[in-house]
């Protein structure tokens, strides 16, 4: 694993124009941060190798009919690595964490939205599983393809228009082709896989994969985002947030909110608290001050819940090894 005091200003500009567009072109990469093809690719792969960076393609879950949900679970210590991982295995979750010094299992689970998450079916049967709750996120006020890296990136504003994916027509529904799915499900693992393999996998022409990409791109329904071990940035803290706002309140706390350098996720949910939050920060002490500061500054707080993250079991859709 890359220590932060190996991330150098390169690797991070690389990271940020990956965070932009995780299909540009290590072509135009290379322009925009001002090194040769070479160079991007050989850091890119020893990222992906010592740092575990992923681009990975994600389909929003609105367009296509579907809802996220938040899942708490609490149990017993000794059972709750192996429920963690057992949700790890299942399709519907995407992220996984064992929290609050190995008591509680915080997920994120998708599906259809007339259907809800099956595995919450199952769970109350599982022994040693003393509290569920579920939580629907409403509103996305910082994720998708914005990360930390966004906020921290060293590219300026022209640097960063010139990587950015574009035009975009919005974000719209979409029925998904036999095609579009075989697509998806490759660029899930691999957001950067080439277009000849793409098409092998969807058995299309190389042309059609390549239309069909970009205008499900253009569209909003698939977007890229990049999965790393947020350590090597040194944000080794990671704590969920789960606020209690009142209505009025709740929108512009959720705004400030997305504004926060610590906060990498920030949504709506409901549930008996309504805003949560993904937080990153460099230690306890930060973490701490980061509470008593800006978080107990925003409007319409009336109580905060902090989860410190234990360990990550699944992350943006694979399990972390």
């Amino acid at each position: 694993m890359l220590g932060t005091h190996h991330i150098d200003e390169l690797d991070r500009k690389i990271l940020h124009a990956l965070q932009i567009d995780g299909r540009a072109p290590f072509q135009r990469i290379a322009e925009v941060v001002g090194v040769s093809p070479q160079t991007v690719q050989r850091r890119y792969g020893r990222l992906r190798a010592e740092a575990g960076l992923r681009v990975t393609g994600q389909i929003r879950p609105e367009a296509v009919g579907e809802e996220e949900w938040l899942l708490r679970i609490r149990c017993a210590p000794d059972r709750t690595g192996s429920l963690a991982r057992a949700l790890a295995r299942h399709d519907e979750t995407s992220w996984v964490h064992i929290a609050s010094g190995g008591t509680e299992i915080m997920g994120v689970a998708r599906a259809p939205a007339e259907t809800g998450p099956t595995l919450l079916r199952a769970l109350p049967n599982t022994p040693r599983v003393r509290e569920i709750s579920a939580h629907c996120l409403l509103h996305t006020y910082y994720g998708g393809e914005l990360s930390i890296v966004n906020k921290t990136g060293p590219l300026d504003a022209g640097q960063v228009a010139a990587l950015r994916f574009g035009p975009r027509d919005g974000t719209g529904g979409a029925d998904l082709t036999a095609t579009d799915r075989a697509l998806t499900a490759l660029l899930a693992r691999d957001g950067r896989t080439g277009y000849p393999e793409l098409a092998r996998a969807a058995g299309c022409s190389v042309s059609t994969a390549q239309r069909r990409l970009i205008e499900l791109r253009r569209h909003g329904v698939v977007y890229f985002d990049l999965d790393h071990d947020p350590r090597v940035l040194g944000r080794t803290k990671l704590a969920m947030l789960w606020l209690t706002v009142g209505p009025a309140a709740q929108d512009d706390a959720g705004r400030a909110l997305a504004a926060h350098p610590e906060v990498s996720f920030a949504a709506s949910t409901t549930g008996p608290t309504n805003l949560y939050a993904a937080v990153n920060s460099t230690g306890n002490l930060a973490l701490h001050r980061y509470l008593t500061g800006p978080v107990a500054a925003l409007p319409g707080v009336t109580a905060v819940e902090t989860a410190p993250i234990t360990e990550t079991v699944k992350r943006a859709g694979a399990a972390v090894r």
